[in-house]
């Protein structure tokens, strides 16, 4: 039972973070913390209940589960091997300056043929891949280069980016926020997070359709006041108008005095 009540103390651990983000509605926040009560209530723990803290936050636990059986294999590699790998970094790297993405990637990958162990040629392998627009290639090595060192910031923030770009804004914030964690003073990561949260809000908005509509433009536009001015001469409109207002307001009259003012604006 004490191994599982490590477990829902790490979920409820990984709730009350969650709850805590400005991303979530008020009605999302409190369906998180009914959840967290319910949980706390039926294993009766709580947070205060530190010595059930397991030694790895929830998401490095399930990262570092979940990408085990997909990882190259994890063995010792000849030093001449290291070495070999440690120049086709070098190499990549100066092929990522001069733009040459495609011939980073395959640097990268030789340096991981020769030497698996090492998160930093995933890590950089994976820029190169968001570089060309492999980004579902470019999260899957940031796992992996997660799953070998878990403490790894640079990992977190070119995964956020990567998850950034496919529209996965609620993993991105988690990926920002962990990077942020391991490295508080990265001001990149800070501006990163902030708009993946941006973005998280837009979508999560009802109106948050990724359109925008001007009125104002609209309504100054002299297309669209011709076409209503026209559309106000019609005498079947005039009638349709006259009955809403009508019906609106409570009386003939005042749908049509309604309708009058409405006229005078078009022609204004």
């Amino acid at each position: 039972m004490s191994s599982v009540k490590r477990l829902v103390y790490a979920v409820i651990h990984f709730l009350r973070e969650q709850s805590q983000m400005d991303t979530f509605t008020p009605d999302e926040q409190e369906s998180l913390e009914v959840a967290i009560q319910c949980l706390e209530t039926v294993f009766k723990i709580n947070l205060e209940d530190t010595h059930l803290a397991p030694p790895q936050h929830l998401i490095e636990m399930f990262t570092n589960s979940f990408h085990k059986n997909d990882m190259l294999p994890l063995s010792d590699s000849l030093p001449e091997d290291v070495e070999k790998a440690d120049q086709l970094k070098d190499e990549g790297n100066n092929h990522m300056k001069e733009e040459n993405y495609g011939a980073a990637v395959d640097c990268y990958t030789r340096a991981i043929e020769l030497d698996p162990n090492n998160a930093v040629y995933y890590c950089n392998r994976a820029a190169a891949q968001s570089k060309l627009n492999n980004y579902s290639e470019a999260i899957k090595d940031c796992e992996r280069a997660i799953a070998i060192d878990p403490k790894y910031s640079k990992a977190y923030g070119r995964m956020g980016l990567a998850l950034t770009s496919v529209n996965k804004y609620e993993e991105a914030v988690t990926s920002y926020q962990k990077a942020l964690d391991l490295d508080p003073q990265n001001d990149s990561y800070k501006s990163n997070l902030k708009i993946a949260e941006q973005k998280l809000r837009d979508v999560s908005s009802p109106t948050g359709t990724g359109l925008s509509f001007d009125m104002a433009s609209l309504i100054n536009n002299p297309a669209f006041i011709s076409m209503a001015a026209s559309l106000m001469q019609n005498p079947q409109v005039q009638q349709l108008m006259s009955g809403m207002m009508s019906n609106a307001i409570g009386g003939p009259a005042a749908g049509v005095g309604g309708l009058s003012d409405l006229s005078s604006l078009i022609h204004a």
